[in-house]
C-alpha cells in the first residue's frame, strides 16, 4: 500500500497518490535510503558498521571473479525498473551494456541484501517478491548476526527457489550468475584490539 494523503506535504514531497521516481529527486539529502516498490516510498537509516563491512567484503570477493562482460556495483545504486519502482540492493552485479551512468534500467543478474534490524522483513520479503517479479535470476541475502548466506535462484516457472543455505565456515559454491566461493565467516569484520 502507497502512502498516501493531500496534495503537497513537507519537504515539497507530493502526496495523494503513488510516489513515482521523479518524486525521489525531492527527496531530502539526510542520509537515509530512499527507495520505491510499486508506488509505496521505503525509508530506512543509513546502514551500520557491521552491515558496510559485509557488503564490502562481498563486493570485492565478487569484483576478483566476475568476467569481463559483467560488473558489480554497490549501492547506493539504483536498479529503476519502472516509474513507480526503485531499488537499491546493497551489491549487484549486471551485464556491462545494461548499466547506464545513472542507474540499471533492467533487471540484474545477481541482486544481493545485506539484513539489518531496519530492512530485515523488506529483504526477506517484499524486496525478495519484487525482485522475483522483475526476473532477477539470483537473489542472495547476507544475514551478518549468524552469519549466513541464503541463495535464490529463478526456476522455470520464473519463481524463486532455495538452492543454498550456508553459514560460518561452509563454503557456497555459486554457479550463477558465474562461479564464485563465498564463506559467510569470511565477511565478518575483523576484530580489532
Amino acid at each position: 500500500m502507497a502512502i498516501m494523503a493531500a496534495e503537497s506535504g513537507s519537504h515539497g514531497i507530493v502526496q495523494g497518490r503513488p510516489f513515482t521516481v521523479y518524486d525521489l529527486e525531492a527527496m531530502p539529502d539526510d542520509g537515509n535510503r530512499y527507495e520505491l516498490l510499486d508506488g509505496m516510498l521505503l525509508v530506512t537509516p543509513a546502514p551500520g558498521l557491521k552491515h558496510q563491512k559485509f557488503a564490502y567484503r562481498l563486493y570485492r570477493i565478487l569484483e576478483d571473479a566476475v568476467p569481463d562482460h559483467l560488473d558489480v556495483v554497490g549501492a547506493p545504486f539504483a536498479v529503476r525498473a519502472s516509474v513507480n519502482t526503485e531499488l537499491q540492493p546493497d551489491v549487484l552485479v549486471a551485464r556491462d551494456e545494461d548499466l547506464t551512468e545513472a542507474n540499471l534500467p533492467v533487471a540484474p543478474v545477481l541482486a544481493v541484501e545485506v539484513l539489518s534490524p531496519s530492512t530485515r522483513l523488506y529483504d526477506l520479503n517484499s524486496k525478495k517478491a519484487a525482485y522475483e517479479r522483475l526476473g532477477v535470476q539470483s537473489y542472495w541475502v547476507i544475514d551478518p548476526a549468524i552469519p549466513r548466506l541464503t541463495a535464490f535462484e529463478l526456476d522455470d516457472s520464473g519463481e524463486y527457489e532455495l538452492i543454498a543455505k550456508v553459514s560460518g565456515p561452509e563454503a557456497f559454491e555459486a554457479e550463477h550468475p558465474f562461479k564464485v566461493r563465498v564463506v559467510p565467516a569470511e565477511l565478518m569484520p575483523s576484530q580489532r584490539r
